[in-house]
């Protein structure tokens, strides 16, 4: 009687763990997260040896059907593939597959780590162990099927195994779970190991009184710290305000802000210096009259003359003395000697020195502002399409309060409609015709501005030297000063309307690119007008005024320059923006607010600052007025753009605008007023009659006279005398020191540079990544779809074999019956 074929049921085995490859421990985290390769590679390994094993070895029938079926590839609703579960498993070990899993299968997949972390020492090595002894991976799958054991049994376990690891382990692990912070906390509190002593006291309910003093200062010192933290934010100035301008106007109309606050830091920053060795010092010991003083009349708040001619506010004030010691008023023009034992503070050292300091702490804080800008604006790297992560990554999870959440809505709102804005600004492309058409208005609007420009400037120069043949002018007359600043001030304030109606016809596409060459057109009108107003006080008043104190005129003519700005800014405000609104809703029936000027309102607060450092020579007070003003321009500002204006009709990013506005204030702004004093110091005879260089033919003579003096002082200060011969009087050190700083510029612009040539590089392979992965799992789904086939064949083939076979077992006794009937 024959046999049936024996049918050998070959269940495929987990391949060796060669060395190396074991997992990497979870307190890694670089290792844990980067194993989609090894996955890939472990299944291609698995694929190599199922092929090998099913040609060698034939399944049995049932059960290769059962699990053929799970492999069968079919199409899903649209006609695309749907994975099998082999491909299925290497997606889901992928670390961004892990977001949205159960917590149970969660749970499940940290106990398993947790378990081969503390067992590894002791794990034996799985090529030691016959394949018949090797646990099946695929039969065993956590991840895909929670239901092998209950979340509860599962948790304990868990947290038993966490207990078995160290402090640091434990953290690492927890942190890593992609679990609420509810969960993380309570699993961190089970698994926290109880103490001995404390872990009676716990049971026993009771806790000694130096453990709860101890509890309580730990606590309170904890309270105290996030009291102090948010102390600190609170004191931030305006911070709340600026949130909420630009969660309603935008990043464009909030830059504005945040530039008068920059100017404000910068004039507080100036202020403290002239204050401590300056004004408080002469305050302190004052000069002896020369004159009656005036009395007090209100005038002075516009003119600037008057009782603060005689005052701490101007230059001619200040004495040339060595102050603490009696000294009469040179009338011979001699300079006073001081007595023996006396205080040695030279009001003329101390006077240019501390303006030196404070312009060189001014010019490195600027720089230090203007490459932070840069930085932060233009990021090596820094990608465009920042759309995902401002509607997935912005919302702030900590805000709890109702106004803090409307006021974090409005803010996400108004940066998408940023981002949306600029994005369509690309997209749109003019013909040829209407590119030159477009070059053409341009051109020819162009023309008018720089046209009137030049008429703007013509009639500074022209009223100026009609001021001129018009002085001196008497005390009665000081009203009549106001004329020249009136006048400057009106052309600043119609230049740029003018300039406003002329951009009207050019149309420009970009809201970003109009307000840069409003801002250009206006700043050429302001800095020429400043240039025509330096060129009258330094080149015409100090020949006219030669028995005068022309200091003290340059200082008033500032000061009016100041307070005429801050009138017509408010005037500005009142008629442009509150007046137009009335206006355009009681008459014209519109709904719609004007929208607030960027440009012109941020070259005023860059005008008035240039008048800041131009006058700081010849008042020393300039600084506070320009700090109190300031404040006011913020307060006035927001509560007029709150009632009256709207935000823009085209939302636009200022992403860049602060670094524009902080390389204006230094280049033209800075820049110029530097060269200003520079020239007051070094060419222009001081007066004879006032301040503290009077015997003096420059300001300068004040540092060598000084030299001097030390050099006949003994040799102990006589590093001092080499120190200005050969490093501020020689100008080789000068060159050199601009050398280096040029090839450093250099050199960080090359490194900048080859640091954006290797971030595109990374980008691109990043790019080459994801087109490999995507390559392998399509590569891998066809080798399981070529296997399927096969076994799909071959399961066809052995059925009918198993078909012959069970038809030939059946006639076999019927042969054996015929043939022994025979004989």
């Amino acid at each position: 009687m024959s046999q049936s074929p024996a049918f050998v049921l070959n269940v495929l085995e987990t391949p060796e763990d060669p060395e190396g490859s074991q997992e990497p421990s979870p307190y890694d985290e670089s290792e844990v997260h980067d194993s989609f390769h090894q996955l890939i590679q472990e299944q291609s390994r698995w694929v190599a040896e199922e092929g090998l094993e099913l040609q060698q070895r034939q399944p049995e029938t049932g059960a290769l059907g059962a699990s053929g079926s799970d492999h069968e590839t079919m199409l899903g609703p649209e006609g695309a593939p749907v994975y099998s579960m082999a491909t299925l498993r290497i997606l889901a070990s992928m670390p961004s597959r892990t977001i949205g899993r159960s917590r149970g299968a969660i749970i499940s997949q940290y106990y398993s780590r947790t378990v081969k972390l503390r067992r590894r020492a002791g794990r034996p090595q799985l090529r030691d162990m016959g394949r018949s002894a090797r646990p099946s991976l695929r039969l065993y799958d956590l991840e895909l099927d929670s239901a092998v054991l209950e979340e509860e049994e599962k948790r304990g376990l868990l947290v038993k195994e966490l207990q078995g690891l160290t402090a640091a382990q434990r953290d690492h692990m927890l942190r890593g779970m992609p679990l609420s912070l509810a969960e993380k906390r309570g699993l961190r509190e089970e698994s926290r190991p109880p103490r001995g002593k404390h872990r009676a006291q716990w049971h026993r309910g009771l806790l000694s009184c130096c453990d709860q003093l101890r509890d309580s200062c730990v606590l309170a010192s904890h309270n105290l710290g996030l009291a102090l933290l948010s102390g600190l934010q609170a004191l931030m100035p305006w911070h709340y305000a600026l949130k909420r301008i630009g969660g309603r106007f935008g990043s464009s109309v909030l830059s504005y802000f945040l530039f008068l606050k920059t100017l404000l830091a910068f004039n507080t920053l100036l202020l403290p210096p002239l204050l401590a060795f300056i004004v408080g010092v002469q305050a302190a010991f004052p000069p002896a009259p020369t004159g009656p003083v005036p009395a007090f009349t209100g005038l002075e708040l516009l003119t600037g003359g008057g009782y603060f001619t005689h005052s701490v506010m101007y230059y001619g004030y200040y004495s040339n003395a060595t102050l603490n010691q009696p000294c009469a008023s040179p009338l011979d023009g001699s300079q006073c000697t001081p007595e023996a034992g006396s205080l040695p503070y030279s009001m003329p050292l101390a006077y240019l020195f501390t303006l030196g300091a404070a312009f060189f702490i001014t010019c490195i804080t600027l720089v230090y502002s203007m490459s932070r800008s840069f930085g932060e604006s233009y990021r090596v790297g820094s990608t465009s399409g920042v759309h995902a992560i401002t509607v997935f990554c912005s919302w702030d999870y900590k805000v709890t309060q109702r106004w803090a959440t409307r006021l974090q809505h409005d803010n996400i709102r108004t940066q998408l409609k940023e981002l949306l804005a600029e994005w369509q600004s690309r997209q749109h492309r003019r013909s040829a015709c209407g590119q030159l058409r477009r070059v053409a208005v341009l051109g020819l609007v162009w023309l008018l501005c720089l046209g009137t420009t030049l008429g703007c400037t013509l009639a500074v120069y022209t009223f100026s030297e009609l001021m001129i043949k018009q002085s001196p002018v008497s005390a009665e007359r000081e009203a009549v000063l106001l004329l020249l600043p009136l006048v400057v001030c009106l052309l600043n304030l119609g230049g740029p309307y003018l300039f406003r109606i002329l951009a009207a016809l050019e149309r420009h596409d970009s809201p970003v690119l109009e307000v840069y060459v409003a801002i250009c057109r206006n700043l050429i009108l302001k800095m020429v007008t400043l240039g025509i107003l330096c060129y009258h006080w330094l080149g015409r008043r100090v020949g006219t005024l030669k028995d005068q104190c022309w200091e003290n005129f340059v200082g008033q003519e500032l000061y009016r320059l100041m307070v005429m700005d801050f009138i017509f800014t408010l005037l500005d405000t009142l008629l442009g923006e509150l007046v137009w609104r009335l206006f355009s809703e009681k008459q014209l029936k519109r709904k719609g607010k004007p929208e607030f000027d960027i440009a012109g309102n941020v070259l005023e607060l860059i005008y008035g600052q240039t008048l800041t450092w131009l006058g700081v020579l010849f008042s020393p007070l300039l600084p506070a007025m320009q700090i109190i003003k300031l404040l006011l321009l913020f307060y006035i500002k927001k509560a007029s753009l709150m009632a009256n204006c709207q935000a823009p009709r085209r939302p636009w990013k200022a992403s860049h605008m602060s670094t524009v506005f902080i390389s204006l204030l230094c280049f033209p702004s800075f820049l110029g007023a530097a060269v200003f004093l520079c020239y007051a110091v070094w060419q222009v005879k001081p007066s004879s009659t006032c301040g503290p260089f009077r015997t003096l033919d420059t300001m300068y003579e004040a540092g060598k006279v000084w030299v001097r003096r030390l050099e006949k002082a003994g040799p102990r200060v006589s590093w001092l005398p080499w120190i200005h011969r050969y490093l501020v009087e020689d100008t080789f050190p000068i060159y050199l020191v601009s050398a280096l700083l040029l090839a450093v510029i250099y050199l960080n612009i090359q490194v900048v540079k080859g640091q954006r040539k290797v971030i595109c590089l990374l980008k691109e392979q990043i790019s080459n990544e994801g087109e490999d992965k995507i390559f392998l799992i399509n590569k891998l789904q066809r080798v399981y779809e070529r296997k399927e086939r096969s076994r799909s064949s071959r399961e066809a083939g052995q059925s009918q074999e198993l078909s012959v076979l069970t038809s030939g077992a059946n006639l076999g006794p019927v042969f054996s019956v015929k043939c022994g009937r025979g004989p």
